[in-house]
């Protein structure tokens, strides 16, 4: 029997919070998995949303996924521990969770203990590619996740960054197949794209340069410095009202979102295309997909979001027994439902589309 290919990795990042990157994680890998792919989420935010959101535990008790078999790790901090803490033992698979409701949909649970890495790879990013006792840590947790994605016959893996630069990011983004920008409609998303499409080729050419490093390349955990592709970009979060016989964001939202736009076309495209981050033309074509406007666009959920995360559902998946309102609002709030759902099975197939070409 020929051997599975390699799970493809795709991260969800913007060094600015509040564009819902956890929120978009979750809805794609759910559409993905109702498509019939095996999913893996994995939380590599130290704050741990995604977990938080996916899995039903009680706050009050004591962490449902700490380790206590180092053969068994449990969580994404605990999975690469032998790397970081220098401790004389391979990396193993990791234990991965069942997400309720929606078969072929797992997660690695994040560890808020996971930004107590951040300086030692800070460090290694410097220093593995001249002294081997740093070797292993650059590679330590694509390998993690590749070993997990591997023994569970994962199919796509994405995962939920944190919103900064600091070395875990640059590590984890740029060892991924690909990657997506969730961004909101206002003013510090455009600085965010702008400071984004300087930062990520300096990222880039960090990685290629490691990947051509003998000691890198030599290390139980190689860094492969493969280039990693930009799939696009998500704007969400914003208002919309009928105009012209269509809905249309907002005049409000509608300036922002033709300045993100202006910023995707000149700063990010020309960066990203110099970096050799953009997959290539007929990529693009067949997802119906533009590097240079946004790939998906979320209006605001309104009351559906605080019903959504009560529930640990995803908001398209809300009958209306969970909404439990009636009338014209139940009626109104059930065809945004069903609008979401168009939305995001629109954005996981132009994901799976991607994936064909990376």
């Amino acid at each position: 029997m020929p051997k599975k290919p390699q799970a493809k990795r795709i991260s969800l990042f913007n060094h600015k919070g509040g564009v819902s990157k956890t929120t978009s994680t979750f809805n794609i890998g759910w559409k993905l998995a109702e498509q019939g792919k095996k999913v893996l989420l994995v939380d590599c935010d130290p704050q741990c949303n995604l977990t938080g959101l996916m899995l039903e535990y009680s706050q009050d008790e004591e962490y449902p996924y700490e380790t206590s078999d180092v053969k068994n790790p449990r969580n994404i901090k605990d999975s690469v521990a032998p790397a970081f803490d220098g401790r004389p033992r391979p990396i193993e698979a990791s234990e991965i969770q069942s997400v309720p409701g929606r078969s072929n949909l797992f997660i690695l649970p994040g560890h808020v203990g996971l930004s107590e890495y951040e300086s030692r790879l800070a460090i290694a990013h410097e220093l593995g590619g001249a002294l081997v006792n740093f070797q292993n840590i650059p590679g330590a947790i694509a390998h993690s996740i590749n070993l997990t994605a591997e023994k569970n016959g994962i199919d796509v893996v994405l995962i939920d960054l944190s919103p900064s630069l600091g070395a875990l990011n640059q590590n984890i983004l740029m060892s991924s197949d690909a990657f997506v920008i969730p961004m909101a409609p206002d003013f510090f998303s455009a600085m965010a794209l702008r400071s984004l499409a300087k930062t990520l080729p300096v990222w880039g050419e960090w990685s290629k340069n490691a990947g051509e490093n003998s000691i890198l390349k030599s290390a139980d955990y190689p860094w492969t410095g493969k280039p990693v592709k930009f799939v696009g970009s998500i704007v969400q979060n914003y208002r919309k009202r009928l105009r012209d016989g269509e809905d249309r964001p907002t005049r409000a939202f509608e300036k922002w979102f033709n300045n993100l736009k202006s910023v995707l076309r000149s700063d990010l495209f020309e960066s990203f295309e110099t970096a050799g981050f953009l997959l290539d033309e007929d990529a693009y074509d067949e997802m119906e997909a533009d590097p240079k406007d946004f790939m998906v666009e979320v209006p605001d959920f309104n009351s559906l979001m605080a019903i959504s995360q009560d529930l640990s559902k995803p908001v398209f998946t809300l009958t209306r027994d969970d909404i439990n309102t009636s009338g014209s609002v139940a009626n109104n709030q059930i065809a945004s439902v069903a609008a979401f759902d168009g939305i995001y099975k629109n954005a996981a197939q132009k994901i799976s589309l991607a994936l064909k070409h990376i």
